[in-house]
């Protein structure tokens, strides 16, 4: 509990010893008003503060006005005791929702923790400490074992493990070493490293996240919304209700007393406050428990709209792949596997095109001598080597040398080789499909989403290719930016509700067609950050799957709490116009309607409930 929660807890004390002293010593009337009182004043005092600040600033109707009028009224009918109730009773429960909160609070409230105090930065040839935001791009920064990362950077020197759960929601370390990128408000957690900055403070990982979670509470659900109207017209409607009860039977059948009484019990009744409470409360503990796991919601509204979602529509590359070229097949004809890829390798190593490069991280091997190379615009690479010519390139590079080879399928970029005018093989590089890309898809079919959509500009083969890896439903292929667009409209007008998962760059007007927009692994573009409305901060597709999950237990949390109050609140309300209940048994059923309602909305915080 916060220092405040525990003030709070010691006065409850201080007049539950004071209110169980009135009750045991009730036949003795001028104590019992004298206890009743100070557990009153304790406990009260600050309601009753609230209720005339309100009535001075013309807006009263709320608990504080409904709980005062009901103890003091208690007092003036001569129950004391349960007069005293009431606001005991009723500030047990605001200390528990105040726990509950914070509890929910914290997953989110975190975060504030990842921002860096300060960097070490080299300057002048000496290492001095700034903060963060005078970081300039490209500085020395000297990152010591303990310390978060002040700003994005790449590691020039040292190894270390550094801890990216606050960023990523990936609770294993990840270990680097030179020429590898750092995201700011990690923790360096072994070993010092040197590393330049790629980007100032304000463009930085960590920026980014706690800007978008200042905002977060900006965007509510309609839920959220509903619960507002509904207090603004409920309150005033209970409160004249209760007048009316109060005063008509009585003057139609007299005995003030009894009708006064049933009048403050319906007051007591009909404070909205576990409503009110429980189910922002709900979203809000949605939106941590995400947080938490590295999916960043921009609002209630988003995961409300997530857990309408039944279509999930893909870019392919960068989201199902990996976005790179690698060696995905090697198909000798005249030698060994290694044989066609070293001399492959050997005429691609003095190049800088993508597949040269793919070819290169392939062999580690020992490479052939080359000299002469030339590389041939549209065709390939011509060289040199001990060996004899080597060729390296399309179809079109054989036909030029008039070299008699085999045609195989394209299902990525093949490299056909050839030495001193013999067809050696082909070597095939192609974008890799992520390996839990197929789990994925099926996890969102398990969480009810019916259709999955992958639309790409790539060619018709390797679409397929992917598609069926995967086990997506439909692919588009050979598509410009405006075919995904009027593709996904056609989608939303069919009557789908649209999740579009991108890379948040190239995609923006499709996302901003989608009902959701999720970006994958893109948390340092600001691009992504502002064209999606989720940005999941990792590349783990699955989690798109335990964010619908969690949507759906949070926007149901929110329903249960909104039938459960409102349902119990009409009954009792009810039952106490008709004095079939008492003060204490409206005190207990206002007071345990809102503990449900807490505890229902901080279920979703749990591990168990929503596994990630």
């Amino acid at each position: 509990m916060t220092k405040k929660q525990k003030k709070e807890l010691r006065k409850i004390i201080i007049s539950a010893v004071f209110f169980v002293a009135a009750i045991v010593l009730k036949n003795i009337e001028i104590l019992t008003v004298l206890f009743s009182a100070a557990a009153f004043a304790v406990c009260g005092y600050k309601s009753v503060v609230r209720a005339i600040k309100n009535l001075v600033r013309l807006n009263p109707l709320d608990e504080h006005l409904l709980m005062t009028v009901a103890s003091i009224g208690a007092f003036v009918i001569g129950e004391p005791v349960e007069g005293a109730a009431v606001m005991v009773f009723y500030q047990v429960g605001e200390l528990f929702q105040s726990i509950a909160v914070s509890k929910s609070r914290k997953e989110i409230a975190a975060l504030a923790d990842i921002a860096p105090e300060s960097a070490c930065v080299l300057r002048d040839g000496e290492f001095v400490t700034v903060s963060p935001e005078e970081v300039k791009l490209g500085d020395t920064l000297l990152i010591k074992a303990g310390e978060r990362v002040p700003v994005d950077c790449k590691v020039t020197e040292g190894n270390a493990d550094i801890d990216t759960k606050a960023i990523t929601g990936e609770s294993v370390p990840v270990a680097v070493s030179a020429g590898e990128s750092v995201f700011s408000g990690s923790v360096n957690l072994n070993g010092a490293i040197r590393a330049e900055a790629v980007a100032v403070y304000k463009n930085s990982t960590v920026a980014k996240i706690l800007e978008l979670t200042e905002n977060v509470s900006s965007r509510k659900s309609s839920y959220e919304s509903f619960i507002h109207r509904f207090a603004l017209v409920y309150t005033p409607i209970v409160v004249g209700a209760a007048v009316l009860l109060a005063v008509v039977p009585s003057i139609v059948l007299g005995n003030w007393f009894e009708w006064i009484k049933r009048a403050l019990t319906f007051l007591v009744i009909s404070c909205p406050c576990a409503l009110v409470i429980s189910v922002p409360l709900a979203f809000f503990a949605g939106l941590g428990r995400a947080s938490s796991n590295g999916i960043l919601i921009k609002g209630s509204n988003y995961l409300e709209a997530m857990a309408k979602a039944d279509t999930v529509v893909f870019d392919k590359t960068g989201t199902l792949t990996t976005g790179g070229f690698f060696v995905t097949e090697i198909n000798p004809v005249t030698v060994s596997n290694e044989e066609l890829l070293k001399v492959c390798a050997s005429a691609e190593n003095f190049s800088n095109h993508p597949v040269a490069d793919a070819v290169k991280r392939e062999y580690t091997g020992k490479l052939l001598e080359v000299t002469d190379v030339k590389e041939l615009a549209g065709m390939g690479i011509c060289a040199q080597s001990e060996q004899g010519e080597i060729l390296a390139g399309n179809k079109r590079l054989m036909e030029e040398y008039k070299v008699s080879y085999d045609e195989v399928s394209d299902l990525g970029t093949v490299v056909y080789v050839a030495c001193d005018g013999k067809f050696l093989g082909t070597v095939t590089v192609s974008d890799k499909v992520k390996e839990n890309a197929k789990s994925a898809i099926e996890a969102l079919k398990k969480q009810g989403i019916k259709k999955t959509v992958i639309l790409t500009g790539d060619k018709h083969t390797a679409a397929e290719a992917v598609a069926k890896a995967v086990g997506a439903d439909r692919v588009h292929y050979e598509l410009l930016p405006q075919d995904k667009v009027e593709i996904t409209e056609k989608i939303i007008n069919d009557g789908a509700k649209v999740i579009f998962c991108g890379d948040g760059i190239n995609d923006a007007p499709v996302m901003a067609m989608a009902d959701i927009s999720v970006s994958m692994g893109q948390i340092g573009q600001d691009a992504a950050i502002e064209a999606s409305d989720i940005v999941i901060t990792d590349d783990n597709l699955e989690k798109l799957s335990s964010a619908i999950r969690l949507a759906k237990k949070t926007v149901g949390a929110a329903r249960v709490n909104i039938v459960f109050c409102i349902g119990v609140k009409v009954a009792v309300l009810i039952l106490g116009a008709l004095g079939i209940t008492n003060i204490w048994a409206a005190v207990f059923a206002d007071v345990g309607v809102c503990v449900i309602a807490v505890l229902n909305s901080v279920r979703i915080l749990s591990k168990k409930l929503t596994k990630f």
